[in-house]
C-alpha cells in the first residue's frame, strides 16, 4: 500500500510508537522509502521532523536511529502531561464551541454505555478521542500540538491499561464535560488534574520493546 508523501512522517511515527521500528534501530532512508512507497526526499524531511520531536536521533557512523529515552525522560513526560492537560481543560471551558461540546457529550454517552457493557479496546479509543477533542477545544494551537506530541510519546514509552473501574472513569469524563459546558474553568482544571493523576498511576513502562535506557535516571 502506497502512502502519500505528506503522510510519511505520521506513518513512521506510528510505526515507532507501535514498536515496529524498535528503540535504537537504524532508520535507513532507502529502506523506509521502499516500505512507505515514497521517494527518499519526504523520508529525509520526516526524519528531521521526528528528530526535532525526540523520536529519532542521528548517530555518528550510524545515521538516523530510533531514540532510546532514559527512565527520567519517560517520567518527565507524565509530569508534563499532569501540568498541561488541566490547563487545556481550563482554557476549553472558556473557548469551546458548540461543536466541541456536541462531540464531548456524544463521547461521554458512548463511553458510559460501553463501560457498562464492556469492550476494552473501544473504551481506549473513545477515551483518546475525548481527550483529543478536549485539547482541541482549548483554542491554543501551540498547547494542542504539545499535548498531542506528549500523548504519542507516552503511548510509545508506556503501556496504558484500561481503567480498573471504567464506569467511574467515564463518570469523571462526564463531570469534566459538564464543567466545560458551564464555562467553569477552575472546576474543569481540578477535575482533569484528578483524572490525569489516577490514570498516570496505572502507567507502566513498556517491556515489549528494548527496555527504557536508565543511564540518565536520577537517584
Amino acid at each position: 500500500m502506497r502512502i502519500p508523501a505528506h503522510s510519511v512522517c505520521t506513518a513512521i511515527r506510528d510505526d515507532i510508537v507501535a514498536g515496529i521500528h524498535e528503540r535504537g534501530s537504524r532508520l535507513t532512508e532507502e529502506v523506509l522509502a521502499r516500505r512507505y512507497g515514497v521517494s527518499r526526499v519526504p523520508v529525509r524531511e520526516a526524519l528531521r521532523t521526528l528528530e526535532a520531536e525526540g523520536f529519532v536521533v542521528t548517530r555518528r557512523h550510524a545515521g538516523a536511529c530510533v531514540a532510546e529515552p532514559t527512565e527520567q525522560e519517560a517520567a518527565d513526560l507524565l509530569e508534563m502531561r499532569l501540568l498541561l492537560e488541566p490547563l487545556a481543560a481550563s482554557r476549553a471551558a472558556q473557548r469551546r464551541t458548540e461543536a466541541h461540546l456536541k462531540v464531548l457529550r456524544g463521547l461521554v454517552r458512548l463511553g458510559q454505555e460501553r463501560a457498562v457493557s464492556g469492550g476494552s479496546e473501544e473504551l481506549r479509543s473513545l477515551g483518546s478521542w475525548f481527550h483529543e477533542t478536549l485539547t482541541q477545544a482549548c483554542g491554543s494551537p501551540a498547547l494542542t500540538a504539545m499535548l498531542t506530541q506528549l500523548r504519542h510519546k507516552i503511548a510509545w514509552m508506556y503501556s496504558v491499561p484500561v481503567p480498573a473501574d471504567p464506569v467511574e472513569s467515564w463518570a469523571e469524563h462526564g463531570a469534566i464535560a459538564d464543567a466545560v459546558a458551564r464555562g467553569d474553568g477552575e472546576r474543569a482544571r481540578a477535575l482533569t488534574a484528578l483524572h490525569a493523576e489516577r490514570a498516570t498511576a496505572a502507567h507502566r513502562v513498556r517491556t515489549s520493546q528494548r527496555p527504557v535506557n536508565t543511564s540518565g535516571a536520577r537517584n
